[in-house]
């Protein structure tokens, strides 16, 4: 599936930059810098969201069915501070929500009819509602009994045409949701969110254009609000997180406004510059070169829903690096500092941001074989986590505050996100490559931060994320790179796969004006340092 037209551009080097053809700037740090971090300590710092945390996603609901993802959603749950999953296809086929009677075998007249089936749906939900996961409800796809046309995505099929008749569609959707109701309880059911339909302003998601994702959002809105009208229902989840003026307007124009904003950003979702899409930044960001385009759009779409004085939730329910189905990039610890520069730029300006996404137990343009293969998830399909996933471990990790800093050798690419609360400090570091390969050797340098008085040398906590550190893959790789592991390989990498502190990787020395602490990380990477306060 033809997702995305976007610029392939060369790169030139010329002294210490690298030089895009596009022209973008992407600064490097060498060897011999040192990333040079002063926080202004006598601040109380300024209150953040972890909005990292909460939102995760999975491929389609289906997998929800199978114990090792909701294994994998446990973990989650317990580890990263998920609370909502996502996950579109509730409606497939493959979910069975139109089926035959098993009753009707010996009845050649009634053989083939169908009937509605929550059992599949409700399974998942009755799951979730069990491990304090809350569910986002994409009320997606077209069922094959209610389609106008034959076309569809993924390999499994999954029809995205609009529906036949749509008082048809809003009395399904309307027993669909009376049904969580009486099962779950109102009071549950006002804590999930629903989102009407995925990525509508793409062919390959949606057939019936811009008019006909209104038409849907408006007849899906009014069958959910019937029930109860506090339930939360939002839109557009337009790739590149367009159409937000225009949902806005047809919201308020309709009498059907929206609860809470959705939208979806990869970093080489450009499209040649993106022309639709909100973008606050540079020109020379909107490229797919650029390490700030997820940012860009992110303040983009922040300033319109504050100029329209939108006073509900913004999601980012689907972001990252790359949307490339095989991207081998995404399995190294150049991923995992993208994810920590990102939310150290605008984790302020959502509610949430659901990396995409949680688990390789995936296939919407094939299902994957060997143990690491280049996928989407954070999670391998044996429930092993990856840089990304120990990324969002540290990111939980910080304080409550996020407390300014100047320094030496920062850039968009290099720098740290810098937090308090009561208990201590807390300083994420990252070093980023946007021409960064799987594969390739990476450089280091050093990093010194400054550190006040009051503090307990006793209690500093350091941790590392690159090729040798909380890495998975390279373990896998030094093991013989198995495509499939044997019990004893998967017991040995299940052993080593927990986040694993480096206490003795930093030095902390005493200063005129307090203390300074000294450690190398690679480039790309991602180093982490907690201290406590005295007492």
């Amino acid at each position: 599936m033809d997702r995305r037209n976007f610029i392939k551009t060369g790169t030139a080097t010329t002294g210490g930059l690298i030089l895009a053809a596009n022209g973008v700037v992407a600064a490097t740090l060498g060897n011999s810098s040192t990333l040079a971090i002063s926080p202004d300590w006598t601040q109380k710092g300024t209150p953040i969201k972890h909005s990292w945390a909460g939102l995760g996603n999975v491929d389609q609901m289906r997998w929800i069915l199978r114990r090792d993802m909701q294994e994998q959603l446990a973990m989650c749950h317990k580890e990263i501070g998920l609370k909502h999953v996502r996950a579109v296809g509730i409606f497939d086929d493959e979910m069975w929500v139109f089926d035959k009677n098993p009753a009707h075998f010996f009845d050649e007249k009634k053989r083939d009819s169908k009937r509605v089936n929550w059992r599949a749906p409700f399974y998942i939900f009755d799951s979730l509602v069990q491990m304090g996961i809350s569910p986002v409800v994409t009320t997606c796809f077209t069922p094959d009994e209610m389609k106008t046309n034959e076309k569809t995505a993924f390999d499994t099929k999954a029809n995205i045409s609009p529906p036949r008749d749509w008082k048809e569609w809003e009395d399904f959707v309307k027993e669909f949701v009376r049904g969580l109701v009486d099962r779950y309880g109102i009071q549950v059911v006002r804590n999930w969110y629903f989102e009407v339909w995925n990525e509508p302003n793409l062919d390959g998601f949606w057939t019936g254009g811009k008019e006909g994702y209104l038409k849907m959002y408006q007849v899906v809105y009014g069958a959910i609000k019937s029930v109860d009208p506090s339930l939360r229902v939002g839109g557009p989840s337009a790739a590149r997180t367009e159409w937000l003026q225009e949902f806005l307007d047809y919201g308020a124009n309709s009498n059907c406004m929206p609860d809470y904003i959705i939208g979806h950003i990869y970093n080489n979702d450009s499209a040649g510059g993106g022309a639709l899409s909100p973008f606050d930044g540079p020109q020379q960001d909107r490229e797919n070169k650029s390490p700030n385009y997820v940012a860009g759009i992110t303040r983009g779409a922040r300033k319109i829903l504050d100029e329209a004085s939108f006073k509900g939730e913004f999601h980012m329910n689907e972001w990252g690096l790359s949307w490339h189905p095989f991207a081998p990039v995404r399995e190294t610890a150049n991923e995992a500092a993208f994810i920590v520069k990102t939310m150290s730029e605008v984790s302020q300006l959502a509610d949430y941001f659901a990396y995409w996404c949680l688990s390789d137990i995936y296939n919407q343009v094939g299902y994957g074989r060997e143990t690491f293969h280049g996928n989407y998830g954070m999670i391998s399909m044996d429930g092993l986590k990856k840089p990304n996933y120990f990324a969002h471990q540290l990111l939980c990790l910080l304080g409550d505050k996020k407390v300014p800093h100047t320094g030496a050798n920062l850039s968009d690419q290099h720098n740290a996100f810098v937090t308090r609360n009561n208990q201590g400090l807390q300083a994420l570091f990252y070093a980023f490559d946007i021409n960064y390969k799987a594969g390739d050797a990476p450089g280091s340098c050093q990093v010194e931060i400054d550190l006040p008085d009051g503090i307990d040398l006793e209690k500093v906590r350091f941790h590392k994320i690159d090729a040798k550190h909380n890495n998975i893959v390279t373990s896998w790789n030094e093991m013989g790179s198995s495509a499939h592991l044997k019990k004893d390989e998967l017991l040995h990498l299940q052993g080593i796969n927990q986040l694993t502190a480096d206490n003795k990787g930093v030095k902390i020395e005493k200063t005129a004006k307090g203390h300074k602490a000294v450690f190398a990380m690679q480039n790309p990477g991602v180093a982490m340092l907690e201290v406590d306060y005295v007492g």
